[in-house]
């Protein structure tokens, strides 16, 4: 039998190759090159391909020409801007707040967020701000009681008459506009002189003056008389007294006038002046709703050196009318 032999047990063959021609040039950078991974330096493969080399590393900075022409990177380096520009806005707000919370100019007017336009400015009489009308008004009577016979003092801009005293009373002749908060005129009445003279320039006097004060700039409203007097009350003091007195409250009471609503304030103000004899004076404030813009007003004051008038304070505001 012939002995055969496997093919692959012949002794090694030299086999040699032709040259595939010379290998690729590579550009190179200035770093030196590097074997492929899984080979030695100086061993090439039986076939003569050159051992692969990687891209030269740029670093991570994200400054090399390359990068600008990859999108993903350019995208990722834009959105690291914008977020961190984000991160700024916020923070610089937080601060903006919080500085406007610690120095109250958040809530306050005119502060960091009150940009609110401002409202149309409030154009009715001091009245109408200072009482306005109530919610639901009373029903009021229509008219009034007719005047009683007897010699009468009218005062057409006021709406009312009242009772005209013989003398020593006669015809008022001067006008006093008052100081305080309503700024009420009084043109119409009576007095007399009680000390002429009495601070090298003036008379001291007692007086039955009347006068009104606008109310509001529509048709009739109903009044509070309880705060239409405590401030004609207090604009008087201001106005026609010495200053420092004192109030002494005798009453303030709700009553009808001349058939309409109408309140009742009498009290006696304490002063000392020099030159002056009266320590003292009776006042009576009258006021009175005519259901019209204007509510009347007549103001009593008797000196405490005429006391023998002083049921005038009285008499005087029972007698209005309205006219």
């Amino acid at each position: 039998m012939t002995e055969q032999h496997s093919p692959w047990a012949q002794p090694d063959t030299q086999v040699v190759l032709a040259p595939v021609g010379p290998a690729p040039t590579i550009q190179r950078t200035a770093e030196p090159p590097r074997a492929a991974p899984g080979y030695q330096s100086g061993r090439v493969s039986g076939l003569g391909v050159p051992p692969i080399v990687p891209p030269p590393s740029w670093g991570t900075g994200g400054g090399g020409g390359d990068d600008d022409d990859d999108p993903v990177k350019r995208n990722k380096r834009i959105l690291k801007l914008l977020t961190g520009g984000a991160i700024a806005v916020v923070a610089i707000g937080l601060v903006v707040v919080l500085v406007s919370l610690m120095t109250g100019n958040a809530t306050t007017p005119g502060g960091l967020f009150d940009r609110r336009a401002e409202g149309p400015s409030d154009t009715r009489p001091e009245l109408a701000r200072r009482c306005p009308p109530p919610t639901i008004p009373p029903e009021l009577p229509p008219g009034g009681d007719p005047a009683p016979a007897g010699p009468r003092t009218v005062d057409e801009e006021s709406g009312i008459s009242y009772k005209e005293y013989g003398a020593p009373w006669g015809p008022w002749d001067n006008v006093w506009a008052d100081q305080g908060e309503l700024k009420v005129t009084y043109r119409t009445g009576q007095h007399f002189v009680t000390e002429p003279d009495y601070n090298g320039g003036s008379d001291y006097h007692a007086t039955i003056l009347s006068g009104h004060v606008p109310a509001a700039v529509n048709d009739g409203m109903v009044l509070d008389l309880r705060c239409v007097g405590d401030q004609i009350a207090a604009d008087v003091r201001i106005s026609f007294y010495p200053k420092g007195n004192q109030l002494e409250q005798i009453s303030a009471k709700d009553l009808t006038l001349g058939g309409r609503p109408g309140r009742l304030i009498k009290f006696r103000l304490h002063f000392s002046q020099p030159g002056l004899r009266a320590k003292s004076e009776l006042v009576s404030i009258a006021l009175v709703d005519l259901g019209k813009p204007e509510a009347a007003i007549l103001y009593v004051s008797i000196p405490d050196t005429h006391r023998q008038f002083d049921y005038i304070a009285d008499e005087a505001p029972e007698s209005v009318r309205p006219v």
